[in-house]
C-alpha cells in the first residue's frame, strides 16, 4: 500500500468519517484574533434561495498517490499523523543524544544531526481537526487503508482579508502538473473558465522567487534552491514516500492516553490559559458510538462536537456533527437557529426536504453517499434513512450551534398549550392532544408506517 504525505496551506477545519478526514470554516463575529468578518456582510437577497440540489465534485486534481475532488465554491448553496506548524511556537519534539548517534545521519565537520520540530498529532477514522487560519501542515497515511479527505475552506470568516475565492498556498511540489487540461466536459462553462483562470501559472510559492533569493535566505547552494521550486517535479500536490516518514513522536499508546486525560482536564476546569495556540488540541473523535449526544437503539444515533468539547472552535466559530440513521428511521423536522450547516453524506443514502421561509419545498429528493448538501440557517429540514441504513458529517458555521425540533417531545409545539395548537390547526382539542404527545422521542424516530416517504416531483 502506498503511503501518502501532503504539504500545504489550508484555511480550514476537518472531520473524518469512515476512512477519513474532513472539512473547515471559521465564523464572521469578533475574536480574540480579529473584528467583525465577513460573514454578516451580505447584501439583500443573497439568501433568496429557490432551489437546492446535492452536489457531486465539480473537478478532480490527479497527483502521484491521490486524488483530489472539487465542489464549485460558488455555486449559490482513517488513521494517520498530522503535523502543524504554528509559527512562533517551539519545536518541542527533539531526537535525543542517545538517538542521534544511532540514528541521526552525519553532517559536514564530523558532526550528528539532531533534529527537532513542533508537535505530531495523530489522527484516525472519526476524527475532527480544526486548525487556526493561515498554518502550515502536512498528512501522512501510515496506515494500510486509503485516507479520504474532505475539507471544507471558509473565505467568509473574520480572518480572510482577500476576497471569496479560495486559494492555497503550496509550500512543496508543482502542484498543476498533474490535472491540467482534464477539466470535465459537464462542468458548466462559467466553473471552468474559473479553474482555468486560476491555475495558469500554478506552483508552490517558491516557484515565483529568484533562484539567488532562496539561496541567500535559506543559506543553500543553487541546485537545492531550485529544488525547493519544484520545477521539475511531476508528483503533484499528493505524493508517496519510500519507505517510511522518520519523524519524532511518543509511542501511539502514551500519546492518546495524553491526549484522553488532556480532554478531562479541559472540561473540568478551563478557564483559557491551560491551552495556549501551541499546545491546543486540535483533534477530536466523533465516531464513537458510546460518545453519542443522542442514541435512540432502534433509530440511531448522533454526536455533537462543539466549542465545549474542543476548545479551539471557539476562534474558529465552527462545529460538527456525526449521525447514523439505521433503515427506515427518520428525523423529523427542524431548523438551525444560529448556523448555516453543511452536509456530506459518507454511507447509503436517504430522502431529505428542506423548506423555505416562505413555505416552498427547495430541495425534495434523495442524498446519496458522495454528495453534498447545504442547509442554510432555520430552513426546516427533516431526511428518513433508505434500506441501508444513512450516515453523514456536517458542519455547522458556529461554535455552539443549536437545533430546534418541530415534532417529538422537545418541540415547538409540544411547548404550547392544547388550545392555542387546536386553535391554530383548527382542529379538536383531542387531535390537538395527539399532535402534542403522540411522539416520545427527540430528533432520532423509529418509523411507524410500512414504506418509507418518496419524493414529490
Amino acid at each position: 500500500m502506498a503511503k501518502l504525505s501532503m504539504l500545504s496551506v489550508f484555511l480550514c477545519f476537518l472531520v473524518l468519517f469512515h476512512c477519513s478526514v474532513a472539512y473547515g470554516q471559521q465564523g464572521g463575529r469578533r475574536s480574540p484574533f480579529g473584528e467583525q468578518g465577513q460573514r454578516g456582510q451580505r447584501r439583500q437577497g443573497d439568501c433568496q434561495l429557490n432551489n437546492l440540489n446535492a452536489q457531486e465534485p465539480q473537478h478532480r486534481l490527479q497527483a502521484e498517490a491521490g486524488v483530489t475532488e472539487f465542489w464549485d465554491f460558488d455555486d449559490d448553496q482513517f488513521r494517520g499523523i498530522q503535523g502543524v506548524m504554528m509559527s512562533g511556537c517551539p519545536e518541542t519534539y527533539q531526537s535525543s543524544q542517545q538517538q542521534s548517534e544511532g540514528g541521526g545521519r552525519r553532517e559536514g565537520g564530523g558532526q550528528r544531526f539532531r533534529d527537532q520540530h513542533q508537535k505530531i498529532r495523530r489522527f484516525r477514522e472519526g476524527d475532527v481537526i480544526a486548525l487556526p487560519a493561515g498554518v502550515a501542515h502536512w498528512c501522512y497515511n501510515d496506515g494500510d487503508s486509503e485516507l479520504v479527505a474532505v475539507i471544507m475552506e471558509d473565505t467568509g470568516n473574520h480572518q480572510n482579508q482577500l476576497d471569496n475565492n479560495p486559494r492555497k498556498f503550496f509550500l512543496a511540489g508543482n502542484p498543476q502538473q498533474q490535472g491540467q487540461g482534464q477539466q470535465q466536459q459537464q462542468q458548466r462553462e462559467r466553473f471552468r473558465h474559473r479553474e482555468q483562470r486560476q491555475e495558469r501559472n500554478f506552483g508552490n510559492v517558491f516557484s515565483g522567487f529568484d533562484t539567488e533569493v532562496l539561496a541567500e535566505a535559506f543559506g543553500v547552494d543553487r541546485e537545492t534552491a531550485r529544488k525547493l521550486q519544484g520545477q521539475d517535479d511531476n508528483r503533484g500536490h499528493i505524493i508517496r514516500v519510500e519507505g517510511d516518514l522518520q519523524v519524532l513522536r511518543p509511542s501511539r499508546s502514551r500519546e492518546e492516553q495524553e491526549e484522553e486525560e488532556r480532554g478531562r482536564e479541559y472540561g473540568r476546569r478551563a478557564n483559557g490559559l491551560e491551552e495556549t495556540i501551541c499546545s491546543a488540541r486540535l483533534v477530536e473523535n466523533i465516531n464513537d458510538p458510546s460518545r453519542a449526544d443522542f442514541f435512540n437503539p432502534r433509530a440511531g444515533r448522533l454526536t455533537t462536537l462543539n466549542n465545549f468539547n474542543l476548545p479551539i472552535l471557539n476562534f474558529l466559530r465552527l462545529s460538527a456533527e456525526k449521525g447514523v440513521l439505521y433503515r427506515d428511521a427518520f428525523m423529523p423536522p427542524h431548523y438551525r437557529l444560529n448556523a448555516h450547516c453543511l452536509l456530506y453524506a459518507t454511507r447509503g443514502e436517504a430522502q431529505m426536504q428542506i423548506v423555505d421561509n416562505r413555505g416552498q419545498s427547495v430541495f425534495n429528493d434523495r442524498i446519496r453517499e458522495g454528495q453534498m448538501v447545504v442547509v442554510p440557517q432555520n430552513f426546516v429540514v427533516s431526511k428518513q434513512a433508505g434500506n441501508e441504513g444513512f450516515e453523514w458529517v456536517a458542519m455547522k458555521t458556529n461554535e455552539n450551534a443549536m437545533f430546534s425540533t418541530l415534532a417529538g417531545r422537545t418541540s415547538a409545539l409540544r411547548a404550547m398549550p392544547v388550545d392555542v395548537v387546536a386553535n391554530a390547526y383548527q382542529i379538536s382539542r383531542d387531535e390537538a392532544r395527539r399532535l402534542k404527545m403522540n411522539r416520545e422521542e427527540t430528533i432520532l424516530m423509529e418509523p411507524r408506517r410500512a414504506g418509507r416517504i418518496r419524493s414529490v416531483a
